[in-house]
Parts: C-alpha cells; structure tokens; sequence
C-alpha cells in the first residue's frame, strides 16, 4: 500500500496516471464537511486511477451545489447530497430530467435517535426500548442529554420528551450549550463505563469510536415526524427518526455522456456506520482526508472493489498488491 500512499500524496488527483480514451474531464462536489470529503476523495480517486478520468473537485455546499446546477449544468457529479436540506430546488431538477438520482452514498443514511452504551443495554436488555428506559430511569443515570437551542434536532426532541413523559417517568432533561459538551458527556461516561442516555447523530466520529445502541422509539410515522420538526406543534406524537436519505445525483448530460463512470458512481455506497469508523480513525489520528482515503482503501479492499469494473480493476492492480 506505499504505492498508493505515494499516489494520493504526489497529487494524483489531478493527474490520472492509467487514462483511456473513454473518460475525459469530470467534476464532483466536495461537500464541506469530513465524511463527504472523504466520499469525494475515494470516489475521485477511483475515477482518476480506474477510468483515466481528468477529476475536478469543487468544494461546495448543499444549496450551492443545487444552485449551481440549476444555473450552469455543473458541476458533473453532487455527492452526499443530504435530500432534506434542499427544499423543493433539487426536486424540481428531478422533475424537469436535469438530474438523475444514482443511489444513497450513505446506506441507511444519515441516521439519528436516541442512545444508550451497549455496555448498558448488554447488562440490561430492556433498555433497547423506550418502555424499558421509562420502567428504569435509574438504569440510565436518571437523565435524558438533548440537543444544544438552535438545532433542528432539539425541537423533535422537545416535542417528543412531554409526548413520552419523560420527567413524570423521574427522567430529568439536561439542555446541552453545544455540540461539543453532548459528545463530551457520552465520551466520560463511556470511559468510565457508566450509564448515558441522549440524542447523538450519524454518520460521526463519536457513533465510530463509541458502541452504542439506538433506542427502539416505536414505528416511524412521517406524518408525526413531520409534526414534530414544529416548534409549535399543538400535539406531540410518538415516532421515531427516520434516516435522511444521502445521494449521490448527476446531470443528465453526465450521464449520458460518460454512462461507465455513472454506473461506479451508483455503486459508491458506505455504510453509515463504517463511515462513522472511518471518521473515528481519522480523529484519532489526527489524520487528512487524503490518509483517511489510503486507510479505507487499504482496510475495506471488499467494499470498493465491488464499486468497479474489470478495467479499473486491472488499472489498479499494481497499487493494491
């Protein structure tokens, strides 16, 4: 794997080293956060190495990235692109044949609810349930940890905490000030080994470092969930939290024009939770995004080695030995 350190490092993303004549200039999103740019850089990788492909990498946002397509075409490729932070724009590109949807670059998605230390739930099994938590609040310290104001998750759970009764059922409720003291109070009582219950999201370095079990809430109710997201919701519901689908969409004229690199984009699949380890090791680590890509690449050869095809897969042979 020197080999592909070496490439990664010397810049070989804007430089393919095994081109055929079938693949030309391609540009992709770099979403400005670190599991999509870590999708960004093996994707761009792949298609450098394995298809001769020209890559561009644009860093973006979500709602650039939809805008810049409605507007100019481009860029070619928008990966981890989070569906329910779009609005209706990327919809109606949908509509109107501009964009083609190619798969969830996240499988299940982008996951959130409500946790407890495996540790705990080993220990005590009817605590994978909110009706075992709420027969046992000593089990979980007594305390539910919910979102910092401001976060969009922070109104589903206030709305899901009277719908539950939470307190009446001798669980206090502690309002973190930030993202950083929520993950703070998980990573204590995990080091210490004791009880912790809260809110968390995925995929992240704290679900990759940390073996949590998600809370079974009940069945997820769209119609509830969505009444839930309402600050002002006049009747709380019961509903889980539905994943938030993650896509991986071209243009049209993308498509069409280069179908190979299309296909091994609809393939560019992580799960959420070996997402979640990769960004854990590179916390850990302190490591780039471009070492983080080695990593995967070296450590998950099953996983992507399904994304190409016999080419790439040839082109590549001399790195992965």
């Amino acid at each position: 794997m020197r080999k592909l350190a070496m490439a990664l490092t010397v810049g070989v993303f804007s430089v393919p080293v095994a081109a055929h004549a079938e693949c030309g200039e391609v540009s992709i999103t770099e979403m400005n956060w670190a599991s999509a740019q870590v999708v960004t850089a093996v994707s761009a990788f792949l298609m450098e190495q394995g298809y001769g492909c020209a890559v561009a990498v644009i860093p973006s946002d979500t709602v650039p990235a939809v805008t810049s397509v409605a507007e100019n075409n481009e860029p070619d490729i928008v990966t981890e692109l989070w569906l329910n932070s779009t609005g209706d724009a990327y919809a109606r590109l949908e509509e109107e044949g501009r964009v083609v949807r190619l798969g969830e670059v996240l499988d299940p998605g982008g996951v959130e609810g409500w946790w407890i230390p495996t540790y705990v739930v080993e220990e005590h099994p009817e605590l994978a349930t909110i009706e075992g938590v709420l027969a046992n609040p000593e089990l979980v310290g007594g305390q539910f940890n919910n979102c910092p104001d401001g976060w969009g998750c922070r109104i589903v759970n206030d709305n899901l905490i009277p719908a539950l009764d939470l307190e009446a059922h001798g669980i206090a409720v502690f309002n973190h000030g930030s993202g950083e003291t929520l993950a703070t109070s998980l990573a204590s009582a995990y080091q210490d080994g004791e009880p912790w219950f809260g809110y968390y999201w995925g995929p992240t370095a704290v679900l990759g470092r940390y073996d949590m079990t998600k809370v079974e809430l009940g069945p997820v109710d769209p119609e509830i969930h969505a009444a839930n997201q309402n600050a002002d919701n006049p009747n709380p519901g019961i509903s889980d939290f539905p994943p938030a689908p993650v896509l991986t969409s071209v243009t049209a004229d993308f498509q069409e024009r280069e179908p190979e690199v299309a296909e091994l984009m609809s393939r560019v699949t992580f799960e959420t939770s070996t997402m979640s380890e990769l960004l854990a090791w590179k916390d850990a680590n302190t490591a780039s995004v471009e070492e983080t890509t080695v990593y995967f690449l070296t450590n998950y050869t099953d996983v992507w080695t399904g994304w190409i095809n016999e080419e790439a897969k040839a082109n590549l042979a001399n790195l992965i030995e």
